[in-house]
């Protein structure tokens, strides 16, 4: 409780340091705090001498790890953000103070159940690396193999879980002070950070994400990923093969290496799509630091990945609207992205899609004013997203990954290749797929995916065909029954009304009769009362008749 309370005050004077009171609306808070806390904040609202994008980033860094990684995955989200808060965000870097090798030592020795010097031949107890959630270090197995030791930090999930706390309670209040707060959801915002934050405190689900990703791009000449050594990883440690390469970062050392830039770039593209629509599981945290070349061919370099803690997917569906939405942007057919955004559920069914598509070629329409190198496919889909948000589209977290994804590609790819066109790179990949998804390839892939469960079924096929016809043939006998009991009644029915006639007659006759007994009754007959007589005799023989 104490150690919250600190925190929190911390917070709080980190904001009044960094003047993020200025990002408040005052004036569109409830009154007992607009006149309470809002005069303590407002001293110093003037002297925000920098762009609150600046002061926001500043604040994060100062507040450690934590937030600077908060500060890192929501610049991803420029569907919420503004883009000066977005761009300035994006400048956050890992540059994490390590902590003590023989705390990382003792932690290995603790999760692996045995010392350090029966584990490894060789261990260095300085840190190759430290980032925000965990730090490496490098050594060698008895079997010669040289690998890194990831390690988390101690005590990390605990303080993620406060901060998470803290960040929640901001969230809510930011969302309820004004409707651009709600706009923003921060909230959701928070949820998200909160799922990915905690999946990267488990080190066991990035060895099977790395597994994955191996096993797709087994023998592969575009990506490789390094190998896991399943024995020695934990929740809390992962050793995995240690791999030599050229950071992507590094232009200098790539050029020194005369790898074609070109062909670079292009693959980097090739692997995105590959992984998204072949693989339907998609590194999504592509950013610099993760991802290595191997020049030994330099007119064909290979990538190398690391760090698979944040994944993404897609499913059928997505995948099939994202490719026709695509598609048919590449061909400026707006009614049809409009369409598509409703089928699939993106924006609610009652959406106008007359407005919808108006809406979307105002935002797009400008950007084919420009040669087509020159357009960000990453700030296409940005715009289409928040031209959806307009129609109250619901956030779709597969689409926010891939969003950050294909914008980390595509400027890696424009900084390795300024003048790439991921447009030609991109078509013919996704109306290739498309032609893969709906051609007879497809249907025999399917298929073969149904026939194990299609054979398992097929010793069962007797005994549900032999259960079939005989629930027939009981139907038939029931049925058959069921005539004849209608039948039967029927008879009966008719056998009953047969005399019904003559008894309705032998009542008007015995009317008839007394009238004709009683001639002072004849003479006070009116018509009404013959109407009456009628009536009667009427309702008499339908009661009867009728079952």
């Amino acid at each position: 409780m104490f150690r919250s309370a600190f925190r929190l005050t911390r917070i709080i004077f980190t904001v009044l340091r960094f003047r993020l009171d200025a990002l408040i609306p005052f004036d569109k808070l409830p009154w007992y705090l607009r006149y309470t806390v809002g005069p303590f904040f407002s001293l110093g609202r003037q002297r925000a001498i920098r762009n609150r994008g600046e002061r926001l980033r500043l604040a994060l860094e100062s507040l450690g790890p934590i937030f600077v990684k908060f500060g890192q995955i929501l610049s991803t989200r420029r569907d919420l953000l503004d883009d000066d808060l977005a761009d300035e965000l994006a400048r956050l870097q890992d540059k994490v103070p390590a902590f003590s090798g023989q705390l990382a030592q003792s932690i290995i020795e603790r999760d692996l159940k045995a010392p350090v010097s029966e584990l490894f031949a060789e261990f260095s107890a300085a840190p190759l690396a430290s980032a925000s959630i965990a730090q490496v270090h490098t050594a060698k197995l008895h079997s010669g193999e040289d690998v890194v030791v990831k390690v988390i930090r101690p005590g990390i999930e605990k303080t993620i879980r406060q901060d998470i706390r803290l960040l929640y309670s901001l969230a809510h209040f930011i969302a309820k002070s004004s409707s651009d707060g709600r706009r923003l959801r921060p909230v959701e915002v928070v949820t998200d950070y909160e799922y990915t934050i905690l999946d990267e405190l488990d080190l066991a689900k990035e060895a099977a994400n790395t597994g994955l990703l191996q096993r797709n791009f087994t023998d592969s000449d575009l990506l490789y990923v390094p190998q896991v050594y399943w024995d020695y990883c934990h929740k809390n440690v992962m050793v995995m093969e240690r791999i030599s390469g050229i950071p992507v970062a590094d232009i200098d050392a790539l050029n020194a290496a005369e790898v074609d830039m070109k062909s670079l770039a292009e693959r980097g593209v090739e692997i995105f799509f590959t992984q998204v629509f072949s693989h339907s599981f998609f590194h999504a945290d592509m950013h610099p630091g993760n991802i290595f070349v191997d020049a030994t061919n330099p007119l064909q370099p290979k990538y190398i990945a690391i760090d698979c803690a944040i994944m993404g997917s897609l499913d059928d569906a997505d995948k099939n609207y994202l490719a026709r939405n695509l598609l048919a942007f590449f061909q400026r057919d707006y009614r049809m992205v409009a369409q598509l955004h409703v089928e699939s559920g993106w924006v609610p069914k009652e959406t106008p899609v007359h407005a919808f598509e108006s809406a979307i070629r105002s935002v797009c329409e400008p950007m084919f004013a420009k040669p087509l190198k020159d357009i960000s496919f990453g700030q296409v889909l940005i715009g289409l997203f928040q031209t959806a948000r307009r129609f109250n589209m619901e956030v779709q977290p597969q689409l926010v990954l891939l969003e950050k994804t294909l914008l980390n590609i595509e400027g890696l790819g424009r900084q390795l290749y300024p003048d790439l066109d991921l447009w030609v790179t991109a078509k013919p990949f996704l109306e290739r797929w498309m032609r893969q998804q709906m051609g007879p390839k497809r249907m025999i892939e399917e298929v073969r995916k149904q026939a194990p469960e299609w054979a398992g079924q097929f010793p069962k096929l007797p005994n549900l065909i032999f259960s079939a016809l005989t629930q027939i043939s009981k139907q038939e006998e029931l049925m058959t029954q069921q005539t004849h009991a209608i039948e039967a009644l029927t008879k009966e029915v008719n056998q009953a009304n047969r005399g019904l006639p003559f008894k309705l007659l032998g009542l008007v006759s015995l009317g008839a009769a007394w009238f004709i007994s009683d001639p002072e009754s004849l003479q006070r007959l009116q018509t009404a009362d013959i109407f009456s007589m009628l009536l009667f005799a009427a309702g008499l023989y339908l009661l009867v008749l009728k079952p």
